[in-house]
């Protein structure tokens, strides 16, 4: 079996992490379990600890790609939503969410 010396970043990039699990926890008062396994943005299957939601820790060019893309995705659709009728989200925290999310697209593809 080969190692993979690459840190990766996990398929669903913004929906992983302590912010996520916050969320969560404040909305249902349930604790999520942390998986051992993760798919990755390049499409594999590594453990965990081989992954970072931070960019400057993500090694694996394919996952770096696949996080820039998703969270430009992710900016768009909250620009998106804020303009509708009756939108959850104020259309000023709509705009520094998706200014953080760009930022983070930005971070990704450096």
């Amino acid at each position: 079996m080969e190692v993979d010396p690459h840190v990766h970043v996990g398929r669903q990039v913004l929906r992983a992490g302590a912010d996520f699990r916050n969320v969560i926890v404040s909305s249902f008062g349930l604790v999520p379990d942390s998986p051992s396994v993760v798919t990755t943005g390049c499409g594999l299957q590594v453990p965990y600890a081989m992954t970072s939601l931070r960019p400057e820790s993500v090694t694996c060019l394919p996952c770096r790609e696949h996080a820039h893309r998703e969270c430009l995705g992710f900016a768009e659709q909250v620009e998106r939503l804020s303009r509708m009728p009756g939108a959850p989200v104020p259309g000023d925290q709509a705009a520094e969410a998706a200014r953080w999310a760009r930022d983070l697209a930005r971070r990704f593809f450096g």
